[in-house]
């Protein structure tokens, strides 16, 4: 299924964050983001197979294709934000092998263990791995060809300042996608992805790796994540033009398209 974005803005205080379904101080969030994530940065793929059953492999190649990376690219340049250990920037590397590939993410763990599945996949000299924060890239203006970000947006304290910095590094005709979870439209679905989110995730996580309070905030910021049409909204009012996005297995995650025109 593919939408256009509607005219309508999230209600948000600018002093103010969510974290799961805790409203916090948007200053605080960023440490305790980054608190969950030094905790599940070893088995962060397994976190993605027990919160997706495995669907996050097929929809990460979903955002891929939809983004037709060049086969035969001459100085293209992406930049994978949040995307610490790898899998967005090794699909657009095997499709697009001639490609200058940056992936930036805040959480040093992270990307320790992209960079060593980049080594032993033979991508360490097409992959350049940088710390660096969402909302205030280091990197110069229209810079990049295309900038992607999966599952990565809604830790952000932030959204609207990473969604310009986003904007703001891409070459005019230049790209971004976002791949999230998103809010089911299948009547059924909804309900057993709620049950199955908040009663077996958190305990399936506590099972395979000691500790369920890492999953039990992420199953919550999908809660609280803006819809589809909202969080288009927003990367309209970003400065991006032609914004759609697409659903995938029921609206249980989306692509979504921005270009910089």
């Amino acid at each position: 299924m593919t939408g256009r974005a509607a005219g309508v803005e999230p209600d948000a205080k600018a002093d103010r964050a969510s974290f799961g379904f805790r409203d916090i101080d948007v200053a605080d969030k960023q440490e305790l983001v980054d608190a969950v994530f030094d905790r599940v940065a070893a088995r962060y793929d397994l976190m993605n197979d027990l919160m997706s059953g495995g669907l996050h492999r097929l929809w990460k190649d979903a955002m891929v294709n939809w983004l037709a990376p060049p086969r035969r690219a001459r100085n293209h340049t992406f930049l994978d934000i949040a995307g610490g250990t790898g899998d967005i920037a090794f699909r657009i590397a095997d499709r697009s092998p001639g490609s200058r590939i940056i992936v930036a993410d805040i959480n040093g763990q992270m990307l320790a263990v992209g960079r060593k599945r980049a080594l032993s996949r033979g991508f360490g000299d097409t992959l350049s791995f940088v710390e660096a924060n969402a909302e205030d890239l280091s990197f110069e203006d229209g810079q990049f060809d295309a900038v992607t970000i999966a599952f990565g947006i809604r830790n952000v304290p932030r959204i609207d300042r990473a969604l310009q910095e986003a904007f703001r590094v891409l070459k005019p005709g230049g790209r971004f996608l976002c791949l999230e979870f998103s809010s089911v439209d299948m009547a059924g679905l909804d309900r057993i992805y709620e049950l199955f989110s908040f009663n077996v995730i958190p305990e399936l996580g506590r099972l395979v790796t000691g500790d369920g309070e890492p999953y039990r905030y992420l199953v919550e910021s999908i809660a609280r994540f803006p819809n589809q049409a909202r969080f288009a909204a927003m990367i309209e009012k970003a400065g991006f033009s032609r914004v759609e996005y697409r659903n995938l297995s029921g609206a249980i995650a989306a692509i979504h398209s921005g270009w910089r025109l």
